[in-house]
């Protein structure tokens, strides 16, 4: 296995510079202030606390929309972030509207917010991004182009019959190298959101849950407490946001995070994760519905109800007990995720994560005999995995937006054989991508690849 990270270090050694020239060549000098912006602009203002991941997340996206490889990708944007949040960040700040501040009279007990203009922040940030271009052109750091392992991973996304497409996922197997981390574990991130009432919500977790974790600096020795705040912290983001910009949506969700040979999970609603080892469905997590006993009883003591109309509902709307957003329904739709973790010891096959619209006509049971089938008959390629299984979703009557991410743990052709081999640096049969969680197309088909 040595002598495929040397070969994959050789090939980034190759791959960087050429993607460093060909990005200089296309933008030979920083944006004027004239300049039209390469990106889109991320909302008309930012919280102190929204750049870092909004930031990161601009320009991971714009950077994979340009071919860069991943690892590369990450480092450039965790490069460009770090000397933005150097610099003195006040002549951005932007004076709230009326509106704003009667809002912001409400919020001043609990802590002062900074509004910044994110249009002159994005400008700002491209032409540090355009910098650190320059310097790495010269050289790239050693870190950029350190071999990680290959990731295998099969995504498939549908708007379905719904009008909107309302939910996002993440792909993200260079955690490290997008938040700096130097310690020798290895981390990857997967997530899909599921989002209700407007997109807002699932976007928002998209891209701050996973940079609320890396902030915690409990991470490295409690992952799953790391994971616990980031969403809770997350909740408390987007709500200010949500007051400030009246936004109504929630989100369901659940992540993974793999830190070396030790899987942790976080969830909030009915988004789930299941985990498939040597053929047999492990059952990981329970997913926080209003009939839940448990839940129900927190939420009368609460105050609130949970009735029955055509399903389960809290106060009568939400069929979910748990969620990101749904400002209108706090507290009885809480906030707080419930996390687990497990030691992965090598033997597993896969993790599955998906929305309802997945799980509400697919039982867990079937899925092994679903992905089963698609190998044999694909001869061991799990490339389009997921598109079979959102297909399944679909011919069973879901109308639901449709997320399906399949993320191989071990070789898929080893599961034909039956071979337990080790998840040491597994064999490389396909590539993930780290996907820019606001899709710009309703439906994704295409195998993810890094």
């Amino acid at each position: 296995m040595a002598s495929g990270a040397s070969q994959q270090s050789n090939q980034m050694a190759e791959e960087a510079p050429g993607f460093l020239d060909a990005f200089l060549h296309d933008f030979p000098a920083p944006l004027s202030p004239e300049s039209p912006l390469p990106w889109k602009t991320p909302g008309t203002v930012l919280s102190q606390e929204e750049v870092e991941g909004e930031l990161a997340e601009l320009a991971v996206g714009f950077l994979n929309s340009r071919n860069a490889p991943p690892p590369l990708a990450s480092s450039l944007a965790h490069e460009a972030v770090s000397q933005l949040l150097q610099m003195d960040l006040s002549e951005f700040k932007k004076l709230p509207r009326q509106e704003e501040e009667d809002n912001e009279e409400e919020e001043k007990e609990k802590a002062p917010v900074t509004l910044l203009d994110a249009k002159g922040l994005a400008r700002s940030f491209f032409n540090r991004l355009w910098e650190v271009c320059s310097q790495w052109q010269k050289q790239v750091p050693l870190t950029a182009r350190a071999p990680q392992r290959q990731w295998l991973v099969s995504i498939h996304a549908i708007r379905n019959t719904r009008r909107k497409m309302e939910d996002r996922h993440v792909c993200l197997p260079t955690f490290n190298q997008l938040f700096g981390l130097s310690d020798p574990v290895d981390r990857a991130y997967f997530a899909v959101f599921d989002g209700h009432g407007g997109v807002d919500a699932a976007r928002y977790a998209a891209v701050h849950i996973h940079a609320n974790a890396a902030r915690q600096p409990e991470l490295p020795t409690d992952p799953e407490g790391a994971l616990r705040k980031a969403f809770r912290h997350t909740d408390e983001m987007f709500l200010w946001k949500a007051k400030r910009e009246r936004l109504q949506s929630g989100t369901t969700g659940v992540c993974a995070l793999i830190t070396g040979k030790t899987l942790h999970i976080a969830w909030l609603g009915d988004s789930q994760v299941i985990l498939v080892q040597q053929g047999q469905v492990v059952k990981l997590m329970e997913p926080h519905k209003p009939e839940r006993q448990d839940e129900k009883e927190r939420i009368e003591a609460l105050g609130g109800f949970v009735s029955h109309m055509d399903c389960w509902r809290v106060n009568g709307t939400l069929a979910v007990s748990r969620a990101i957003g749904d400002v209108f329904q706090k507290p009885y739709v809480s906030g707080e995720a419930d996390a687990a973790s497990r030691e992965l010891t090598g033997s597993e096959d896969y993790l599955l994560l998906a929305c309802d619209g997945f799980f509400d006509v697919v039982p867990h049971q079937e899925v092994a005999g679903l992905v089963q089938s698609h190998l044999v008959r694909q001869q061991g390629s799990g490339l389009q995995v997921a598109e079979e299984l959102v297909a399944a979703a679909r011919e069973r009557g879901s109308h639901d937006n449709i997320t399906v991410m399949v993320v191989f743990l071990r070789d898929p052709r080893d599961l034909l054989e039956g071979e337990a081999q080790g998840m040491g640096d597994p064999l490389v049969v396909g590539r993930s991508c780290d996907l820019p969680s606001d899709l710009s197309e309703p439906e994704s088909n295409t195998p993810q690849r890094s």
